[in-house]
Parts: structure tokens; sequence; C-alpha cells
């Protein structure tokens, strides 16, 4: 496994800061950072209460293909209601807000998967406290881009090493920056923004494993699934939705993500909606990448 070493310092949205550039994520300096906010927790609110967020949401899942995979209102609805129980950290309304403002991709970004994760995570687990868990997991899993700065996360031409380096510290950052406000190094949440890019044949990041919670999975495939399909500063076009699903499937033939939650989502990508147990997932491409896609090159022409 990956020694943990920031590459980028973790600062607050209120200009706090918590870690330095180049400091170790071990134990102990995970155990003192937890301890900081002994006495004063965080004040949360319900995601119902949050009426604007909750708008825009509706919005966004009314949009192709989202309206396909939410074309059950009355399960829509109970989704929604779920999504509803969730305490949300006031830092993590905090930073919709900024994401909001500053870059609105990142906001709509972080509304989908956590609408999506706590779908397949009601179909997968259907157990009401494991369902909620998967809602739990989703909203924050990209908190740590409140520390990447703005010109990197709005860039459309391929990132420099140096700046590749920055934006993939997000994943530490959030994990940060989570541990801190909750004062809890092992909170769902705080894991899930540390691994979200992790793969199941070790070649994700920061720490190069290959086993994490199921949770986790589901925010994995939720947050690819949502890059492809939506636009971005590099990639003003969008995957369409046939390669994008065809994207995942080579990544699951290819060991670096699980069957299980991709046959789920390419089971709610169909009009029938068939059991996904026994959802076929054809292995055959068709599609193709959008022109003019950026992501993953970097201006000295490798790759991330």
């Amino acid at each position: 496994m990956n020694e943990l070493i920031l590459q980028h310092q973790v600062v607050t949205l209120t200009g706090e800061l918590l870690l330095p550039k180049g400091a170790r994520l071990d134990e102990q300096t995970l155990a003192d950072l937890a301890r900081r906010r002994a006495g004063s927790p965080c004040t949360t609110r319900a995601f119902a209460d949050l009426i604007d967020f909750q708008r825009d949401l509706r919005g966004f899942l009314a949009a192709p293909p989202y309206n396909t995979i939410f074309s059950d209102l009355v399960e829509t609805d109970g989704i929604i209601s779920l999504m509803g129980q969730v305490q949300l950290l006031q830092p993590v309304i905090d930073s919709l807000d900024y994401f909001h403002e500053k870059d609105f991709h990142t906001y709509r970004h972080c509304l989908m998967v956590f609408a999506l994760s706590t779908l397949l995570a009601k179909h997968l687990y259907p157990d009401d406290q494991r369902s909620l868990l998967g809602a739990l997991a989703g909203p924050s899993h990209d908190l740590g881009k409140t520390c990447v700065p703005l010109a990197i996360l709005q860039k459309r031409t391929p990132l420099t090493h140096a700046e590749a380096v920055i934006l993939k510290d997000h994943a530490l950052a959030g994990y940060v920056l989570l541990a801190y406000y909750t004062g809890n190094i092992d909170h769902l949440p705080a894991k899930v923004a540390r691994d979200h890019h992790e793969r199941h044949d070790g070649s994700g990041y920061p720490r190069g494993i290959s086993a994490f919670d199921e949770m986790v999975e589901i925010v994995i495939l939720s947050d690819i699934y949502d890059a492809l399909i939506s636009p971005r500063p590099y990639r003003p076009i969008s995957y369409d939705n046939r390669s994008a699903l065809e994207e995942l499937t080579k990544m699951a033939s290819e060991g670096q993500i699980g069957w299980l939650a991709l046959k789920a989502l390419v089971a709610f990508n169909r009009h029938s909606r068939p059991n996904f147990h026994q959802c076929e997932v054809s292995l055959e491409r068709r599609g193709l990448a959008p022109a003019n896609n950026v992501y993953g090159q970097r201006a000295d022409g490798e790759g991330d």
C-alpha cells in the first residue's frame, strides 16, 4: 500500500490550515487531527430541509439518461425521501454552496452521485440501515476538491504533471477534512472520500488497494458513470450513454470495478427493468469516446 503523503495543503473553506503539503497521514497525525475538534462538533442539517438542493436535484434527474434510470416516479420519491434522512455536516453544505457558485459541474456531480448511490444501495442492499449507509456515502465524496485551485478544476486543456498531482490529492484532502469535522478517522463518508478512486486491480489511488468497503464500490461506479455522461471543462461533449456503459463494462472485464453494481446500473438503463441478478451485459463495443476529449492526458504528452 502506498505511503500517504499530502501533495497539497488541506485548508478549510474558512481558511483554516489543517495539514501542510508533505504531511504524512500516519496514525499519530490522523489521531491528532481528529482530536482537534473534540468538544466542538459540527452542526448538521437534514437533506430534506435543503429545499434548493432538492429542487436542483429533481431537475437534474429529469434529464437523459437519468430520466430513464429514475423513471419510476414513486420509487424516485422514495429515494429522495431516503436521501432526506441524511444529516449533512454544515461544512459539506457549505461546500455544495461553494461549488454551486464557483464550479457548477462539481455541484451537479456531487448531487447526482448522491442520488445514484442511494438508488443502487437501496436495491443492492435493501435492508433499511444498509440503504441509509449507501445514501450517507454519496454527497461528500468530492469534498476535497474545495482544496483544488479553481484554475485546475476548470482547465480546458490537458493538465501538467504538477496540476494532475494536485487534482488527485483531492481524495486525501476529503478524507482529512471529514476526519477532522467528525473527529472519526473511520467515519464512512471519510473512507469514501479517500477511496473512491481505488480499483480492484490495485491501479487506483491514493492507496493502490484492491479491496474496499461495498459502499465505496457503489460510489466508485456512480462517480465514474456520472463523470462520463456529463459535460466537463476538458470535454464539452460528454460520452453518450451507450459508450459510458461500455466503458464501465470494459473496466469490469479488466477487473478494475465489480460486476454486481454495474449490472444493477445497466438494468436501470433498460425500460424493461430486468432483475439485475439475471441482467446480461454485452461485451460488444459500438460507442465512441467524444471528440476533443483530453481527460487522462497531460500537457507533457503522458497519461495520468
